[in-house]
């Protein structure tokens, strides 16, 4: 079995020749724990996590080591807590246990490695001090910063620019103590009200790039085989990764891979825009984290992903028909076709098509192991009894109900209603704004027929 993979670093699709088959190592950068994640955040999560199972497969599951890190220490963390009046630690601790519910709710295995950049402070305060005696790195005002003239053959390879193009399209820090302004900082001071470690360059806390290196380093070794992340990562912060660690000696990633970015409705996702949301939104709302996955892997990981309304209507029922299919089979040997469309490039729609065919051809055995090689019908992706569905016409009629009782005083209509629809598991919120209802603990859409 040989698996094809599109190499950032060399912008070609290349046989993919692990180090050691009985030891395949991947690195995949994860969350800064500080909020909830957004659907975009999701994306890097399900393309890694197919990557993940399929590398499980050909190689066996015990030779496969994943790490996804956790960034614990940043600025925007600090920020929160301010802002909150809340601890770092009561936040960080918080956020990561949303995010692992999350992403088990769309049905991300868990790597096997999840280290916390804050349990890495004594690696990466060595990791410093050696690029330092290197001549790759130096302190200024208690800061300790890169130096890219110190690596001008390699830096801005992997995202194909010039350090003059870098500097142009990036908003750089300025700052006196930078001897050249694309210097980055791998050690900052800190006050006595933010988070600090004792170093050789006084207390301070590290940046955001040595974390990745330093984590890399410690759990997969001097070389491993594949680094990923979304393709607004690529710059700066792969850039400085792959600087800080080849300066170091280190071999560092073979083979990059990065995914593309996340619209809604054909437009950038963003608050102003009022199309900003998380995944626990949509599940809250009782789309089905199944759904959800199912609508991000209809599209090549290479290629912009575009979540629309239609996509998840047309997933749900795909996936309610394919379930009830599947329902009490057994699951026979993922199909070669599955296999070759997710080893060319992880080619998840072509392996979704496949997938298509053959329920059409009645084969559920073969439509269910399919289907779980790329973490669909999987028996621990649950929200279908909480699926999503319009309670808009249920609020106009509770609306109306009470735009009547109000007249007439007679509030037993409206008791009744709220009440049934109590029963089957929707929280209805009245105001003077209106009526609200949502799917809340326990929502079964069959019960909604009585209401």
């Amino acid at each position: 079995m040989t698996i094809w993979l599109t190499n950032t670093a060399t912008r070609k699709k290349e046989e993919f020749t692990p180090l050691d088959p009985t030891n395949v190592r991947m690195y995949v950068c994860g969350p800064t724990v500080y909020d909830r994640a957004h659907i975009g955040n999701a994306r890097p999560v399900i393309v890694f996590d197919v990557l993940f199972r399929l590398l499980r497969h050909v190689y066996g599951a015990d030779h496969v080591t994943y790490v996804r890190n956790f960034t614990d220490v940043d600025d925007k963390i600090n920020a929160r807590a301010a802002e909150s009046g809340r601890s770092i630690g009561d936040i960080t601790a918080e956020t990561t246990a949303w995010y692992l519910e999350d992403m088990a709710a769309i049905g991300a295995l868990e790597p096997t490695h999840m280290p916390r950049a804050t349990t890495y402070i004594a690696e990466m305060v060595a990791m410093i001090e050696d690029l330092i005696s290197r001549g790759h790195a130096y302190e200024a005002e208690g800061h300790v910063l890169f130096a890219v003239d110190s690596w001008k053959e390699g830096y801005g390879k992997l995202s194909g620019r010039s350090v003059d193009d870098m500097i142009a399209g990036a908003r750089v820090e300025v700052a006196p103590y930078k001897r050249n302004p694309m210097d980055f900082v791998m050690w900052k001071p800190s006050s006595d009200d933010l988070p600090g470690w004792d170093s050789p360059w006084g207390r301070g806390r590290p940046g955001w790039h040595i974390e990745c290196s330093a984590m890399a380093y410690d759990l997969l070794g001097d070389q491993f085989d594949i680094h990923g992340g979304g393709n607004d990562l690529m710059f700066p912060h792969h850039e400085n990764e792959i600087a800080q660690s080849k300066c170091a000696g280190h071999g560092f990633a073979r083979y990059w891979l990065h995914n593309e970015m996340l619209q809604v409705e054909g437009k950038k996702m963003s608050k102003s825009l009022g199309n900003f949301f998380t995944v626990r939104d949509l599940l809250d709302q009782g789309v089905p984290g199944e759904v959800i996955r199912f609508v991000f892997l209809s599209t090549h990981y290479r290629k912009p992903m575009d979540w629309t309304e239609k996509k998840r209507e047309e997933s749900e029922a795909t996936l309610r028909k394919w379930r009830a299919m599947t329902d009490g089979v057994a699951a026979g040997e993922a199909s070669p076709e599955i296999i070759d469309a997710l080893s060319d490039d992880l080619n998840t729609a072509g392996a979704i098509s496949i997938l298509h065919k053959l329920a059409g051809d009645g084969d559920a055995a073969g439509l269910l192991a399919g289907a779980r090689m790329i973490g669909l019908l999987t028996d621990d992706l649950g929200g279908w009894d909480s699926v999503s569905v319009d309670l808009s016409t249920f609020a106009d009629r509770l609306a109306s109900l009470r735009e009547t009782a109000m007249q007439t005083k007679d509030f037993s209509a409206v008791d009744a209603m709220k009440t049934a629809l109590t029963e089957a598991g929707v929280e209805v919120r009245m105001s003077k704004a209106g009526v609200e209802l949502v799917p809340g603990t326990g929502f079964d859409a069959a019960k909604l027929e009585a209401v």
